[in-house]
């Protein structure tokens, strides 16, 4: 008791250093916050099956989702539909090469620095080693053995057998396609021009003099027919 004859104040104890805190801390409020943005994330997101159980068809370009065990999808290759059964991360070049027998693309270096798998996907040139399959479809792919008019050779390619425009061969398909891109976007290139367009290439056996050698011819038989 008190002078005034109130009961005395139960003492507190003293906080201890390692004691927890009672209260709110910053800690306390983004575990809670992360938590609640899990579950909402959880509430969004859909079911990975569609309602007869079966995983989503890939038939398009708005494919949503892929099973990873595979599918059979369509791809226009050298204007023929073809149906052929890949997993996601199925290359196109292991499409063209491993599925199709187009073995004119080459794999060398396999990290799209080295043009030897160059093919054209819509009139442009890309390294298929780094082109999944599943985005061509709905699209236009042509290999080297897509270039020639039955046993007529397309321009370039005879140009290239012309002034013997290669050594060991292996990456003159990957330089013909280029050439044929370049020359479908700028038909009189110069010398400066076509070496830009064709420096993606690599030739390990350096013809890259005869290599332009032919590129320039193939232009001006095109620009004089």
């Amino acid at each position: 008791m008190d002078r005034h004859g109130r009961p005395d104040e139960a003492p507190q104890p003293a906080e201890s250093p390692g004691s927890p805190k009672l209260g709110l801390t910053r800690r306390r409020f983004l575990q809670g916050a992360g938590a609640t943005m899990a579950g909402a994330a959880l509430l969004r997101v859909g079911p990975l099956k569609t309602e007869a159980g079966q995983h989503d068809v890939a038939t398009g370009k708005g494919i949503k989702r892929f099973p990873p065990t595979g599918q059979k999808i369509n791809l226009k290759v050298n204007a023929t539909e073809h149906e052929v059964e890949i997993t996601p991360e199925t290359t196109l070049l292991q499409v063209l090469r491993e599925k199709l027998d187009l073995t004119g693309s080459k794999e060398v270096c396999d990290r799209g620095s080295c043009g030897a798998c160059t093919v054209m996907v819509d009139g442009e040139a890309v390294n298929s080693c780094m082109m999944l399959a599943i985005d061509c479809i709905g699209r236009e792919v042509v290999t080297i053995e897509g270039l020639a008019d039955g046993d007529r050779l397309d321009p370039v390619q005879q140009a290239f057998v012309d002034h013997d425009a290669s050594q060991c061969g292996y990456c003159i398909p990957g330089f013909i396609i280029s050439a044929r891109v370049l020359l479908n976007h700028n038909p009189a290139p110069d010398r400066e021009q076509i070496k830009q367009g064709l420096c993606g290439n690599i030739c390990r056996c350096a013809a890259y003099v005869r290599i332009f050698d032919a590129v320039e011819a193939a232009a001006a038989k095109e620009a004089a027919s």
